[in-house]
């Protein structure tokens, strides 16, 4: 029974969107707002109006393209040469068109802001043309729409392939996609040493988080579902002995009240108050606390929020300085992101109630507004102490200063374990617990200390029945949401390798027991893979934590591909991961070639070059490679590598590529695929074909349409929770449309 075609709303322009809708009303004016921060001086002297000015203009939209992929040289080269410089030249209604800038801060210019809004997208055929250039690129995972400063975190962690990486409030993903990508620097390692464990609180924003990781197809990313405040201690197999995971880095982006997000949260305007920031503080210390406590010694965790508020900032850093008593430092990062404009860290601020009363001190607080106001939110009353801290190397960033959001960020290293990184006596003296027990959670010591007796959970001390000072007995995980598939690994004697080895002539060096699928019974219907790393994590911790995804497809089940000796078909998603241990099934082409695949539905093998002819013919039936390699002398093709799944029939070829994917590869070698307002295709009708790039764009705002409501109201409308990452319907007989259904033209 064929889908039935639904008429879809239609939500145009997305990708650019400035203002939300429903916003009009709102006034964008807070007397409060600006009376606070005219008080703590955190905008320099006679710029307070330029700040309030940039606060009330809409935010420009950026994007950043795919820093790890081979291909970015490629789109960045395209974007540059063509639709930058068909915007640059465009006017409409007598306005000419400002193109796009790249970020002066970002390295490899491979990021770019643009104030093009809805309205001129909808004026102007070339714009069009740009726009569904970049929401089938963002769907393909070529190009990430994300906010200027939200890229700041990751470059400030100097990210290397074999570190281990945490990010602790993940959600909605665009850092976390950041942070694979650095993973993935060398395109030539399929599967670094490192890893990135994504972490959010919200069941339902965690499947967000999957959407966002599954379009780079990495096999060294885990989704998990924790609070950020409590997340639980990990344990690895290290020379044969189990071991405690420290991180090498850690993204601690906390939960904030978002004042420096009022140019595209509108609603933040009428909503401010001080009181956000003094509930949230005590929170935003917790998950700190937590996350130095499993970094590494000698790692970086990079703190940030996108609030200008310093008890939301630097309050929250001086009191983990504090804790830390010299385990932990401030890093200068001034030098490391050349052209980014950014105010010090502030040392002296004050604490006002939502009803404007001002505390200078916490002796000054009276003992009814103890539960509201606390110690740490005011800054260090020795001056030695407070400028020990060196609170100036952490960055504010303000939005007048280069068109962006607000923003706040600090980077810390940690020189020592943390002192509550102890065994405490099982017994005392005076049956108490000693004077300088720490009230936040205690961790074990690390393994070089000596210590692999350590809790299972942070937890508060507390003095037993037996007058023992020591740790509650552990809680049983509580799990939320949708109950996830087992990650069930297959041994190295599974009977599906031996078919699947000899037909793709599989390397020695394959880790086939890397491969996971998400069944204990009955016929394998997918098989994924992820990194070493990754595996021995997961063996580890299964009733440890909740795993909400982890892996890439590198394998479908076709059962027609059972009579030619391999039931299992190559995935597009994962060919780049699998590809390095093929060593048979590969057919070489041209730039011609792939033309030829991606636009007509089962070309016949007469219809290749006569190189990749002759191959095909040699080749029996079933999944094959379709590899292009760039020709340095031809600097008119593609200079990159290209693999694409394919399936050789009896008199035919065809390759298995997502539409979205299908487009990126044809404007690649040169072919532009393009759909009019109208969706008319050639033959002169209006009916939108589904694998048009018209009918791509709306499913793409579709998605970036959820994707933001999900990103502000924390929901996520698939109940039934993801498919694995890098999951995509592209089956042997899935409908394989042809590009000519919509207008193309070679360029």
């Amino acid at each position: 029974m064929g889908r039935k075609n639904r008429p879809r709303q239609r939500s145009r322009g997305l990708f650019w969107q400035g203002w939300g809708a429903g916003y009009s009303e709102i006034i964008k004016e807070n007397k409060l707002f600006e009376h606070y921060y005219t008080e703590l001086k955190i905008v320099p002297e006679g710029e307070f109006e330029e700040f309030m000015q940039a606060m009330r203009e809409p935010l420009p939209a950026t994007m950043r393209i795919t820093g790890y992929k081979s291909h970015a040289k490629e789109i960045l080269h395209t974007l540059k040469e063509k639709y930058f410089k068909e915007v640059q030249d465009l006017e409409v209604d007598g306005q000419k068109i400002e193109a796009p800038q790249p970020l002066s801060w970002y390295p490899d210019e491979l990021a770019w802001h643009t104030n093009l809004s809805r309205k001129i997208l909808r004026k102007s055929p070339l714009l069009e043309k740009f726009h569904q250039f970049l929401v089938s690129e963002t769907e393909s995972g070529n190009i990430s729409r994300q906010e200027a400063v939200s890229m700041i975190p990751p470059l400030l962690m100097k990210i290397e392939p074999q570190h281990k990486i945490l990010d602790m409030c993940a959600a909605p993903g665009s850092k976390t996609a950041q942070l694979i990508e650095m993973l993935h620097s060398d395109m030539d390692i399929p599967f670094p040493e490192g890893f990135v464990i994504a972490n959010d609180v919200d069941n339902k924003r965690c499947y967000l988080l999957v959407h966002q990781a599954k379009r780079l197809n990495s096999p060294c990313i885990m989704v998990v579902n924790h609070d950020a405040s409590s997340i639980p201690r990990l344990y690895f197999d290290q020379d044969g002995k189990k071991d405690i995971l420290f991180y090498d880095r850690i993204l601690c982006d906390v939960p904030c009240s978002g004042d420096g997000t009022m140019r595209k949260n509108i609603d933040v305007w009428k909503k401010w108050t001080t009181s956000n920031s003094l509930q949230l503080h005590g929170l935003q210390i917790r998950i700190a606390v937590r996350g130095v406590e499993q970094l590494a010694v000698g790692g970086r965790m990079v703190y940030s929020t996108c609030s200008l508020n310093p008890i939301e900032d630097e309050a929250v850093i001086a009191a983990l300085l504090e804790k830390s008593e010299g385990a932990l430092e401030l890093a200068d990062a001034s030098a490391d992101l050349p052209g980014l404009k950014y105010m010090p860290g502030i040392t002296s601020w004050k604490v006002m109630t939502k009803e404007g009363q001002w505390f200078s001190d916490w002796s000054e607080v009276l003992k009814s507004r103890h539960t509201q106001i606390r110690p740490t939110m005011f800054p260090p009353t020795d001056p030695e102490k407070l400028a020990s801290m060196k609170l100036e190397r952490c960055m504010r960033i303000l939005p007048h200063h280069q068109n962006t959001g607000g923003f706040f960020v600090a980077v810390l290293v940690k020189k020592a374990p943390m002192p509550w990184n102890r065994r405490y006596p099982k017994e005392l003296q005076m049956g108490e617990c000693p004077a300088d027990a720490p009230v936040e959670a205690v961790e074990g010591e690390s393994p070089a200390e000596g210590n692999p007796s350590v809790p299972d959970t942070p937890d508060l001390l507390e003095v037993k029945k037996d007058d023992v000072c020591g740790p509650p007995p552990p809680k049983k995980m509580k799990l939320f949401g949708f109950k996830e598939d087992p990650f069930v690994f297959l041994t190295e004697d599974d009977p599906i390798f031996p078919p699947v080895q000899a037909f793709y002539d599989l390397s020695p060096d394959f880790p086939k027991l890397n491969v996971l699928t998400r069944t204990h019974e009955g016929k394998k219907r997918h098989l994924y893979m992820v990194s070493k790393e990754l595996r021995n994590v997961l063996l580890n911790n299964s009733e440890r934590m909740k795993v909400i995804n982890t892996g890439v497809k590198i394998w479908s089940r076709n059962t027609d591909g059972e009579q030619f000796g391999c039931a299992f078909r190559l995935a597009q998603e994962g060919v780049y991961t699998l590809c390095p241990y093929i060593r048979a099934r590969i057919l070489n082409i041209s730039v011609e070639d792939v033309k030829v695949l991606l636009t007509q539905e089962n070309p016949f093998l007469s219809k290749l070059g006569d190189d990749a002819h002759n191959q095909a013919k040699k080749l029996g039936m079933g999944s094959i490679v379709l590899r292009y390699l760039p020709d340095p002398k031809d600097l008119n093709a593609p200079q990159c590598p290209i693999d694409l799944c394919g399936w050789r029939g009896k008199t035919s070829i065809r390759a298995f590529v997502p539409r979205n994917e299908r487009l990126h590869y044809l404007r690649m070698v040169g072919v532009e695929v393009f759909c009019d307002k109208q969706g008319k295709r050639n033959d002169g009708s209006t009916e939108i074909p589904e694998g048009s790039a018209e009918g791509l764009s709306q499913e793409a705002d579709l998605l970036e349409q959820e994707g933001e409501e999900m990103e502000q109201n924390g929901s996520e409308s698939n109940a039934n929770g993801p498919e694995p990452i890098g999951s995509t319907c592209d089956g042997p007989h899935e409908r394989i449309y042809e590009c000519s259904e919509v207008t193309h033209d070679s360029t």
